[in-house]
């Protein structure tokens, strides 16, 4: 709606994970050298944790696209609610391993142990990445436990990252999981932005998307968002997108306050706050925000449908 207005050559702030946008806080950049140096000196078993919309699911992109890929073969499970038998047969399909129709629990993990085998005499180290943790059953938990059983005598056959909020941190000391939180030998984490991180966060984003500086957002108006969004990713997206809208209905390049209250203001579902904030724009800007809310709404929900995420904290005015 508002890109050709900015001279943007896409949405800077969509929901949806990119890995071309990946902004490296110094959080970020420590988890991610953590995880990758993990996975380089096969340390076999890894967690990363985080609130919703801290960018664990970007961080294991960006992972997975940096690790050579003649030296290593990947894997990424995104459903948590498999039971052990579907786990394998996903692994095995993302590793583009095929197995029959029927097969038991037994044969699909013999298969894989010989396809580690084989990509470990070929030199290859293989990785597998199981978002959205925190949900799985502890039958889904017990496979992974078997499959960081897998080992020669000297290295584990597959390197495997757990990813979750941070209840999965309390899934995994819970009775009958002591053998596989002892296995864990990385935990590393990710959490929100500072204020000059989400300042930077948010201009690294539009320049991304082709701002080249067509864009200006006040120091105030930074200081909003990152109140609004306490400095979490996600939602400083859903801010910045709303106020964009925002400048865009108000047709100006050089976005205030004025426009970050609307913003939150959609956000929140506070249509009469929208109104009196907008001042005299009135029911023109009121139906176009309502409506980007509705679409972004939409969007947030088809994302927890998908995903299995909680819904973010109501958002702060």
């Amino acid at each position: 709606m508002y890109e050709d207005f900015y001279g943007l050559t896409e949405r800077p702030f969509s929901l949806t994970p990119n890995p071309r946008y990946v902004f490296y806080s110094a959080r970020y950049r420590e988890a991610a050298d953590e995880l990758f140096y993990g996975i380089e000196r096969k340390e076999g078993f890894m967690l990363l944790t985080g609130w919703p919309g801290t960018g664990k699911t970007t961080l294991c992109r960006d992972l997975l696209d940096k690790l050579e890929p003649e030296k290593h073969r990947s894997a990424l499970v995104f459903n948590p609610f498999l039971n052990g038998v579907e786990m394998l047969q996903a692994l095995l399909t993302e590793f583009g391993v095929g197995f029959p129709l029927g097969a038991s629990r037994n044969d699909l993990l013999n298969s894989l142990n010989n396809f580690l085998l084989e990509q470990l005499s070929g030199g290859r180290t293989c990785v597998a990445v199981f978002d959205e943790a925190q949900h799985m059953s502890t039958e889904f938990l017990e496979q992974i436990r078997v499959l960081s059983n897998l080992e020669t005598s000297d290295e584990k056959l597959i390197q495997i990252v757990l990813v979750g909020q941070p209840e999965l941190l309390f899934r995994i000391k819970m009775p009958g999981m002591a053998q596989l939180d002892q296995r864990v030998s990385v935990r590393s984490s990710l959490t929100h932005l500072n204020l000059d991180e989400t300042k930077r966060y948010i201009y690294h984003r539009l320049d991304v998307a082709g701002a080249r500086g067509r864009v200006e957002i006040t120091d105030r108006a930074i200081a909003r968002i990152y109140r609004g969004s306490q400095g979490i990713p996600r939602r400083v997206n859903a801010i910045c997108d709303q106020t964009l809208l925002a400048g865009y209905v108000d047709r100006t390049r050089s976005l205030g306050v004025h426009q970050v209250k609307q913003a939150i203001a959609s956000l929140r579902g506070d249509e009469a706050d929208a109104r009196i904030v907008s001042g005299g724009l009135g029911r023109r800007v009121a139906v176009a925000l309502s409506a980007a809310a509705a679409l972004l709404a939409g969007a947030g929900a088809l994302l927890v449908y998908r995903t299995g995420q909680f819904m973010l904290p109501r958002l702060s005015p």
